[in-house]
């Protein structure tokens, strides 16, 4: 490849939990979030998009409050009435969705959607047919799958992915029983990697905050792995995303500098507030 960007960032930006934390305690109504993080990162995975499309006057308004870092490149996750709700999905919903993402889109910001699946999509005939209906459906896009259950770890699938030129997600999560493990494949132009936490003992229980689940801190010696992770991917890929999901608390942010600071081996910036929370950040983040 002749250029390799791998971009770094956390999923999400609108957490009433990183008030004090990532931004500060009473941000006032012209504190932009999204602008703001956008000085530390060079992408923010849109989480939203997955419970509604967009209105294109939204998406419109965040290219505008990224353009200072030319860089900067979101991506987005399909809205769940395709992966989550099998038939569920109408054509007005495309419609919707297609024209939310229209303007990040057309201003060249969109690095990739990405398909996530839950640990229960298996790979049987019905799914794989569902699958490759939803590829063949945005196929104008690049495209990225997240799957979560062993049965897919197959060379077929990643063949098929290769073929399709669709990126396969590498995902950090909890290894129950048939999850799938830690991987480090390039199947297209671009490359994903998505850290989720290892919360044991959350990940599935009812009754309980969806926050209790990202509710992880990375340590070093678990994001060295995922480093070495990111340079193979790189390597064999266009563009690179690196997203944490880990956002309770600002976790994500502090381990998506984490992860900057050890492939840069060199201090990055980042917002000196999150030092109050995580003192290790004292360390790499350059003030």
């Amino acid at each position: 490849m002749s250029e390799q960007t791998i971009r770094i960032g956390p999923a999400g930006w609108s957490y009433k939990d990183w008030e004090g934390i990532v931004y500060p305690q009473k941000p006032g109504s012209k504190f932009d979030p999204l602008g703001y993080l956008s000085g530390f990162f060079d992408t923010i995975e849109i989480n939203s998009t997955f419970y509604r499309p967009p209105s294109p006057a939204t998406a419109a308004s965040w290219v505008n409050r990224i353009e200072r870092n030319p860089k900067f490149k979101f991506t987005a996750k399909l809205y769940r009435v395709f992966t989550h709700e099998h038939g569920g999905a109408t054509v007005q919903d495309e419609t919707e969705y297609r024209r939310g993402l229209e303007p990040i889109f057309q201003a060249g910001r969109l690095g990739a959607i990405l398909l996530q699946f839950p640990w229960s999509f298996k790979n049987t005939g019905p799914e794989r047919e569902h699958l490759a209906r939803l590829l063949k459906q945005f196929s104008d896009y690049p495209l990225v799958v997240e799957l979560r259950h062993a049965s897919w770890n197959m060379p077929e699938v990643v063949e098929w992915f290769e073929e399709s030129g669709v990126g396969f997600c590498n995902i950090d999560q909890p290894l129950f029983r048939h999850s799938i493990k830690p991987s480090s494949l390039a199947t297209s132009k671009v490359g994903y990697i998505r850290l989720h936490g290892r919360n044991y003992r959350t990940w599935f229980s009812e009754n309980r905050q969806p926050s209790d689940r990202y509710d992880y801190l990375y340590p070093p010696d678990e994001l060295e792995p995922w480093v070495e992770r990111v340079r193979m991917v790189s390597q064999h890929t266009r563009e690179t995303f690196v997203v944490t999901n880990n956002h309770y608390l600002g976790k994500a942010v502090a381990n998506a500098l984490d992860i900057k600071a050890l492939l840069a081996g060199e201090k990055v910036r980042g917002p000196a507030i999150l030092c109050e929370r995580y003192p290790h950040l004292r360390e790499i983040i350059r003030l």
